[in-house]
């Protein structure tokens, strides 16, 4: 076989040479299934992931197992897409877990939480340090099932309409942030707001926010907020990773035949090494042209960062006290990020500090 054709053909993960298309057209049924996300069509990263998961199941099974993908909307409204699941509404649905905190706050750690994982520590916890099948304990109650679906890596601190240097000047500020962030950020005089990706823009331009965080730069320019609030802070310290799931309604999964969960697994691992890869290839290009277009790069001070550190621990240990699912999350992933930057520290900052140090110089 030549190098470059088995390539091709690994590059398609696990499932090309686990199911072979022959054997699942002749012993296996037809079966249609439906996909909502929460996120826009506008955003090829997050909204494309879902449509190459679609067509990987479909190509994989000889077109025997086909998932439809439906925007915002269509089937259920964006941020109800985790309850569609649940009760049986659709069979598939690609969401952030944190926008689910009010079920349990614990959710957020599916996703994101202040001061919590990088992306690298997020996919070794959830695969390597027991998070997945905590976070799949959690989901249970609600007959969920997840997977990981692709994480968008470290996240830009959002658009302000004026600069932010002190803590006093984010009292009162209406901001679109998701998340259990906007916890911790009220504790700082923030008035937190949980808007869709699609409303953002509208209520930053009619003056209902001040501020808005969405992703990064390359969805962010998609979105248009340079237009409005030119200010451009980093780092998203609320989101150091995002991580995203595909959710199956459990008795939908346990009546797939184990052929085609294979094939669902294969595709979501594809999909998600393939959206963590177009962020940090797309975002390095947009950031550039974002700066072109008047964005105003600035970085949240020490004191910003360190208050917001102490907030973030006081909540998290005042949650703790009463929810014994939250602390037991908690404490893996402060254990598992300690762990990971002992080791990290040693190699990885060495290096990259160094790379980065030489820039321009050769």
């Amino acid at each position: 076989m030549k190098r470059r054709q088995f390539l091709k053909g690994a590059g398609l993960g696990l499932a090309s040479s686990a199911v072979a298309a022959p054997a699942i057209a002749q012993s296996t049924p037809a079966i249609k299934w439906r996909l909502t996300t929460t996120f826009p069509k506008s955003l090829d990263t997050l909204y494309g992931a879902c449509e190459l998961f679609a067509k990987l199941v479909g190509d994989m099974s000889d077109q025997k197992f086909q998932v439809q993908v439906f925007a915002p909307g269509e089937v259920v409204p964006p941020l109800q897409v985790f309850d569609a699941v649940s009760t049986q509404t659709i069979e598939l649905g690609n969401t952030a877990s944190y926008y689910y905190i009010g079920k349990d706050p614990a959710f957020a750690f599916g996703t994101a939480v202040p001061f919590g994982l990088n992306t690298r520590q997020m996919n070794a916890w959830l695969h390597y340090g027991g998070g997945l099948d905590m976070m799949n304990e959690l989901y249970k109650p609600y007959n969920v099932f997840a997977i990981p679906f692709g994480n968008t890596t470290a996240q830009m601190g959002g658009w302000f309409r004026k600069e932010i240097k002190t803590i006093d000047d984010m009292k009162g500020l209406k901001f679109r942030v998701g998340g259990i962030a906007g916890q911790v950020l009220s504790r700082l005089g923030v008035v937190p707001q949980q808007i869709a990706a699609g409303d953002i823009y509208s209520s930053l331009e009619k003056g209902a926010i001040d501020a808005a965080e969405w992703i990064g730069p390359y969805d962010d320019e998609k979105l248009g907020f340079v237009k409005i609030a030119p200010y451009y802070y980093y780092p998203g310290w609320w989101e150091g990773c995002a991580n995203g799931f595909l959710y199956i309604n459990t008795a939908k999964w346990a009546e797939l035949p184990k052929p085609y969960q294979h094939i669902v697994q294969s595709a979501c691992a594809h999909a998600a090494g393939d959206l963590t890869a177009k962020y940090d290839a797309y975002n390095a290009r947009a950031i550039k042209r974002l700066v072109a277009a008047g964005a105003k790069l600035r970085p949240f001070s020490l004191e910003i960062l360190d208050a917001c550190s102490k907030a973030t621990t006081e909540l998290f240990t005042e949650i703790s006290d009463k929810n014994a699912n939250f602390k037991k999350l908690y404490e893996s992933v402060v254990a598992f990020r300690n762990e990971q930057y002992t080791w990290q520290q040693i190699n990885e900052q060495t290096y990259d500090a160094y790379g980065i140090r030489m820039l321009g110089k050769t």
